[in-house]
């Protein structure tokens, strides 16, 4: 039996999808509920935009009145979770019990992006705190599954399943915002950069960019062919064995002292300052080394001329 919503102290939104919040006791003529509001919300979402998306849209869509969709729904917040919890109700793969940690681990982070595909705009519901509702954490639950039979600690399973689904939702958004560029411009090649990729070469020299420049001459910064999305996730999985195998090491203080450093990079303006003195100073010796280069050069060819 349900408990009253009160003692579970649970937000309304969170409360109605596990199904113990209070309902209207009495609805329009022709029954609304949640469960069709939801599915109008994600179908417009879908269609259109998370943008798209308000009250007074999903209201007509379902034709009712707005103030009848908050009878359900108290607010477009509580929408965006009900959403967000509809989109997750989709079973996730389960490989067999022998396939081993990394080929289930797999699956999992392929059916998470999988979910941004199929609905791109669901990478955009800020995100409000730890997963609470049953579809989200059921996703949780069978990213755990994947590593149940690993050394890792509870702490250290969580970390792990949300340093996975922290990359797939990098590659939702990625594959989502190049979508929506190649939708409007009609020309897949341009988000690839390949219509000004002449251009990249005149500026991208190598006294300005000396790491960049041999990568762009080769045609690798602009390859469509090489699948980025599976190296990252393999090497993501490679690492991650190698943590599990005891080869690798936590080094919580290393990340903090690093962090704090960065940070002064961002807040202090001296250091900002200082930083990008340093920069200019490498451009500007760049630049003296390419005048150098040109001199001798220059020296060379009236030294030949010369003799002959």
């Amino acid at each position: 039996m349900n408990e009253p919503t009160d003692e579970l102290a649970l937000p309304h939104a969170i409360a109605l999808t596990w199904g113990v919040a209070a309902r209207p006791q009495r609805g329009p003529k022709r029954e609304l509920s949640i469960e069709r509001i939801v599915e109008t919300a994600i179908s417009i979402a879908d269609a259109d935009g998370l943008a798209a998306v308000s009250m007074s849209r999903v209201a007509t869509a379902l034709g009712f009145t707005t103030m009848s969709l908050y009878r359900y729904v108290t607010s477009k917040d509580d929408l965006l979770l009900l959403m967000q919890d509809g989109v997750l109700d989709a079973t996730p793969p389960e490989p067999a019990d022998d396939s081993g940690w990394r080929i289930q681990l797999r699956q999992w982070v392929l059916f998470t992006i999988a979910l941004y595909r199929k609905h791109p705009w669901y990478g955009e519901i800020p995100v409000s705190g730890v997963p609470m509702t049953p579809n989200n954490l059921r996703i949780v639950d069978s990213g755990l599954r994947c590593l149940r039979d690993t050394r890792l600690t509870d702490q250290e399973k969580m970390a792990t399943i949300l340093l996975a689904s922290s990359w797939a939702k990098g590659v939702g958004g990625i594959e989502h915002d190049l979508a929506v560029s190649t939708a409007r411009t009609g020309d897949p090649g341009r988000a690839q950069g390949a219509p000004y990729l002449a251009a990249l070469r005149e500026l991208v020299t190598e006294e300005l960019f000396p790491h960049l420049y041999p990568v762009l001459a080769s045609g690798a910064y602009t390859d469509e062919e090489y699948d980025d999305f599976a190296f990252g996730l393999e090497r993501l999985l490679d690492g991650i064995g190698v943590y599990i195998d005891g080869n690798g090491e936590h080094r919580p203080d290393e990340y903090r002292a690093t962090l704090e450093e960065s940070e002064l990079y961002v807040k202090d303006k001296k250091v900002r300052e200082a930083a990008k003195a340093r920069r200019d100073a490498e451009k500007a010796l760049r630049e003296a080394r390419k005048r150098e280069r040109e001199a001798l050069v220059s020296a060379r060819e009236r030294a030949e001329r010369a003799v002959r």
